[in-house]
């Protein structure tokens, strides 16, 4: 119950209640509620200023732990890139070369990205430069890891394609320094057996008995084994592949058949003397796309260091050949 408040009319000399007028009543609601709601409000944004909420914590911890994974992300980043650049720098300069492939240009291998913003869904948030940063540093490692794996592939199918091209190329000598009795005649300009007659000398002359045995000197097929080749008397050819094609002539008997596979190595005939011959030798001559070339540069694989030195010294002398 409200109380009554009295007030002391001095005309009339006492005490009269005091009515309160409605409209004023409610000037004094109303300015207890615009006061109330404007202390709230003031104090609302205080709060809001200086006190965070359960959920504000939670989303500053979130976004703390966010950015501290972004730098643990970059540092890794940053180590992939050194491990990628290391094996870049052994593709380019080590095995592309060794394979004699071209070195990838460093433009390719770290070219960006053209055309529309890929990164348009990332502007406009408070770390925006951080996400695309980092994605584009992903992007650029993901396409420089599938350059380098493509390179990788080839340098697979180089590697292969090498290791068949050493199989295949002449690289041995065609009859053993434990069956030979001398070498003969190298290639270049030699006096010949029976004209007497300087003329070239296509090949290389290895003096050995006969029923000497004879090896093939790389992988390939055996293009021919007759005697239907003037001055050659019985011989085989066999075809290496690229470009390479290697000459056994004036023997005594074959050990292979036409179209017959033989690798480095294989028994293929026996010395003798069929042809034009002088004596029992082996007359052997390496052809490349088709143009004879000196075998003496194909003994890399039969031959030590001092045997070979012994061979060039032989090959080089201007004597008479034997065939």
């Amino acid at each position: 119950m409200s109380k009554v408040k009295y007030y002391y009319d001095s005309e009339t000399l006492s005490y009269r209640k005091i009515k309160r007028k409605k409209s004023r009543v409610f000037k004094y609601i109303l300015g207890f509620v615009a006061s109330s709601a404007l202390f709230g409000l003031l104090f609302m944004f205080l709060a809001t200023l200086y006190i965070e909420s359960p959920k504000e914590k939670a989303l500053k911890r979130e976004l703390s732990n966010m950015q501290l994974q972004f730098d643990l992300l970059n540092k890794k980043m940053d180590e992939a890139e050194i491990v990628l650049a290391n094996i870049e720098d052994r593709d380019n300069n080590i095995y592309r070369l060794y394979f004699e492939a071209n070195p990838i240009p460093e433009e390719q291998r770290k070219a960006g990205f053209g055309g529309i913003n890929r990164y348009k869904a990332f502007e406009g948030f408070d770390n925006s430069k951080l996400i695309i940063e980092s994605n584009k540093r992903i992007d650029i490692l993901q396409k420089q890891i599938v350059v380098q794996s493509k390179s990788l592939d080839e340098i697979k199918v180089l590697a292969e394609e090498k290791e068949k091209f050493l199989a295949t190329i002449p690289a041995i000598q065609p009859v053993t320094n434990e069956d030979l009795t001398r070498m003969a005649s190298g290639f270049g300009m030699r006096t010949d057996p029976f004209t007497k007659a300087r003329k070239k000398h296509w090949g290389m002359d290895f003096t050995a008995p006969r029923g000497t045995p004879v090896y093939a000197t790389g992988d390939g097929v055996v293009e021919r084994a007759d005697s239907n080749s003037s001055g050659y008397g019985k011989h085989i050819r066999i075809n290496h592949g690229y470009g390479y094609m290697s000459l056994y002539a004036h023997l005594y008997k074959y050990n292979i058949k036409k179209n017959q596979k033989v690798k480095r190595g294989d028994l293929i005939g026996f010395v003798g003397s069929t042809g034009r011959s002088e004596a029992p030798h082996l007359h052997y001559e390496i052809f490349k796309d088709g143009t004879r070339i000196n075998p003496i540069n194909f003994y890399y694989g039969s031959l030590t260091a001092e045997e070979f030195s012994k061979l060039l010294g032989r090959a080089s002398l201007e004597n008479q050949s034997l065939d």
